[in-house]
């Protein structure tokens, strides 16, 4: 986590000597600011990664029918299914998988801003670029005044004469954006940019797993977070929200809700005429070649001779009966007169 702290600190801190020039320093705003500005440096880098997940995504959704016909085809030997079906995913040039690696990545960068939020607030100790003597400020800093930015749901001290139930209050509402972004994002797709096709099946089952299961256990977990990293994770949630809207409506899959409005759209702007067909976005190429037959070996006469038996045997014999008419039996004579069958 070392090269991660040293990196976050870095981005962080930069953006803190920027608003320190318009902004108190020492304020919560200005750290709270910050945070916000590396949620936007991060997902700023992850773009690439963003348009391969798009890109995976809108192939598994197109070979969702293939997916179906291996089903039907293979459905009694689950090994046969699962070779056909990694196969058809290779050719694609997909993977199932390929909608978590945002997430997946982002963890790390999660858990290291959250050990320096929790080490700065507990033991006023920096990592990376932060010194112990910033950690400090950084860990005292206060939103709105009397918000720190330190403390989580669970760390808030409201019993008592100078109990406040505003950081409480603060840290449940971030908790809920953070699981209401969390579960609209992967709604939005399902809803607008997934064909019925897609809807069912094995793909389908992953994607509503994700839907209920992620939020609750951000909406669990969340009590237990700083209220910066609140700030970071509903941040970064509300840009891959924005993000994900832009390119559904921009670019929406062929066969689903958003590519019908898309195409109203775009009538209405007269870029396309009334009554002209849309030709769909081309499925992902699948490489459906036959397998190259093997081509048995040229052999010798006397080659096929030893292989049909001893030249005394019934190959020898096969290869004189040749040359003559074989003799038909009388009971294969009378059952052509009597019709053939």
């Amino acid at each position: 986590m070392t090269p991660l702290y040293y990196v976050i600190s870095a981005i962080m801190l930069a953006w803190h000597e920027v608003l320190g020039l318009v902004l108190d320093p020492d304020g919560g705003l200005s750290w709270a600011l910050s945070i916000v500005g590396l949620t936007i440096v991060i997902r700023i880098l992850l773009i690439p990664l963003f348009v391969k997940q798009i890109k995976s995504q809108r192939n598994m959704q197109l070979i969702q029918p293939k997916v179906k016909e291996l089903q039907k085809k293979y459905g009694h030997d689950r090994q046969k299914l699962g070779e056909e079906t990694m196969k058809l995913y290779k050719d694609a040039g997909t993977n199932p998988f390929a909608s978590c690696l945002p997430l997946i990545l982002q963890m790390p960068i999660f858990f290291a801003l959250f050990r320096i939020l929790d080490q700065a607030s507990k033991n006023q100790q920096g990592r990376g670029f932060l010194t112990d003597e910033r950690a400090t400020v950084f860990a005292d800093s206060l939103i709105f005044g009397h918000i720190p930015i330190k403390e989580s749901f669970w760390q808030a001290r409201v019993w008592g004469p100078d109990g406040d139930w505003t950081v409480m209050l603060t840290a449940i509402v971030l908790v809920i954006a953070m699981t209401a972004t969390t579960f609209t994002t992967q709604r939005q797709l399902m809803s607008k940019n997934m064909p019925a096709d897609a809807l069912t099946g094995p793909y389908a089952q992953q994607q509503k797993i994700l839907l209920y299961v992620l939020p609750l256990v951000f909406g669990i977990s969340g009590v237990a977070f700083p209220i910066g990293v609140l700030l970071y994770w509903t941040t970064s949630n509300l840009w891959t929200m924005g993000q994900q809207f832009y390119v559904i409506r921009n670019n929406p899959a062929p066969g689903t809700p958003a590519f019908d409005a898309k195409v109203e759209r775009d009538r209405a702007k007269g870029k396309i005429k009334a009554g002209e067909p849309v030709e769909a976005e081309p499925e992902p190429e699948v490489d459906r070649r036959p397998a190259v037959r093997q081509q048995p070996k040229r052999q010798t006469k006397a080659q096929r001779q030893a292989a049909g038996g001893s030249p005394g045997g019934a190959g020898s014999a096969g290869s004189a009966g040749s040359g003559s008419r074989p003799t038909q039996t009388p009971n294969l004579k009378k059952k052509k007169q009597g019709g053939g069958r």
